[in-house]
């Protein structure tokens, strides 16, 4: 699970806004101080929601990389974000590669839907509830690529269909999930957290200290793990 405290740093370092999606006002929660998200989804509001299995399946799904990785980095992204479909098309495949396969990166998803976009919030339930099958990372690929096509569309239900199928998911056990909202208060405490840590758009990437907002490449990812590391007074793999 993701760790449940917050790390309150002295620094705050954030990039440009111009390659990430940010809701309408376009503004920061203020903060005595801004922390880091390294929430444990698992305590959601809902006491119901809580107990039941898929949440704990669902949490653990989304996480990437070995237990003994020396740095975590929390990606909050929207489904329907644009530049959130740019980092996963240009970046993503090489950062996981790079730094969660060899064991030097924990890689965690969360969950930032935004207002703007209408069907955020079904594809992350959708994802959601496919992680509690141990789907999420197929899934969450799949909502990527196909994001310009269900967005357009009045409903995306079928396309989401589609892709559960796809990646192999048991549908009646799927189709409960996303048509209980068991997952809504999972989602909703992502977000608060995230909101709270100082996450204001999405993609954004809270690596150590830092927060950097945007589509980033991956040097700029590396340059923000490598100090995380020296920080921390760990080394990867």
């Amino acid at each position: 699970m993701i760790p449940t405290k917050l790390n309150h740093i002295r620094a705050f370092a954030a990039l440009a806004l111009s390659l990430a999606c940010a809701p309408a006002s376009n503004a920061k929660q203020s903060a005595e101080s801004t922390a880091v998200v390294r929430a444990e989804t698992t305590k959601v509001a809902a006491k119901p929601a809580a107990l039941d299995s898929n949440i704990t399946l669902a949490d653990l799904s989304r996480i990437q990389g070995s237990a003994s990785a020396p740095v975590w980095v929390i990606e909050v992204s929207d489904f329907q974000c644009p530049y959130c479909k740019q980092w996963h098309d240009q970046t993503y495949a090489a950062f996981r590669d790079q730094y969660v396969k060899t064991g030097k990166v924990r890689l965690a998803y969360v969950n930032f839907p935004l207002d703007s976009h209408v069907f955020a919030w079904p594809a992350a339930e959708s994802a959601m509830c496919a992680g509690a099958q141990g789907k999420f990372w197929p899934m969450h690929d799949g909502l990527f690529a196909t994001q310009n096509h269900w967005e357009a569309t009045s409903s995306p239900a079928q396309v989401f269909d589609s892709l559960a199928k796809a990646v192999g998911l048991d549908m009646k056990r799927w189709h409960d999930c996303v048509s209980s909202g068991i997952m809504k208060p999972l989602i909703a405490a992502d977000h608060d957290r995230a909101s709270r840590a100082g996450a204001a758009a999405t993609p954004s990437f809270m690596i150590g200290d830092k927060i950097l907002e945007g589509a980033q490449p991956i040097e700029e990812l590396r340059k923000a793990i490598d100090s995380a590391q020296v920080k921390s007074g760990k080394t990867g793999h």
